[in-house]
């Protein structure tokens, strides 16, 4: 393999071939939709994820502090405190209370709009 002078002067520069930066997407190119669609649902769902376990977790040491005879240690009353935990955790995920799925659509989608 033979290198051209031209060939060298890059290697040593560290610059790349002009056709190599022809083929890098122009900066203000706005991102595929489809892909920010199943991002913002991966983060929302994360989101969902986090405050679920966090309700979950809470409402765990409130079990763990209450007495023998309290409601929050009756095992329907935890059933149906569970499932309206889940239904929050969707809700507040929904709306975005906590941030969480814009800062991680940030990372993922740096141009799009984060938000509703």
């Amino acid at each position: 393999m033979k290198i051209e002078p031209n060939q060298a002067m890059s290697l040593q520069t560290g610059a790349e071939a002009p056709d190599a930066l022809a083929r890098v997407a122009p900066a203000s190119e706005l991102p595929d939709p489809v892909y920010v669609a199943k991002a913002t649902k991966a983060a929302v769902e994360f989101e969902r994820f986090f405050i679920s376990h966090m309700l979950k977790e809470m409402r765990s040491s409130t079990r763990a502090m209450a007495a023998e005879d309290s409601v929050f240690n009756n095992r329907v009353n935890q059933d149906m405190q569970d499932m309206a935990d889940d239904l929050l955790a969707g809700n507040m995920a929904g709306n975005r209370a906590f941030g969480i799925a814009d800062a991680i659509l940030r990372q993922l989608v740096p141009g799009a709009k984060t938000g509703k």
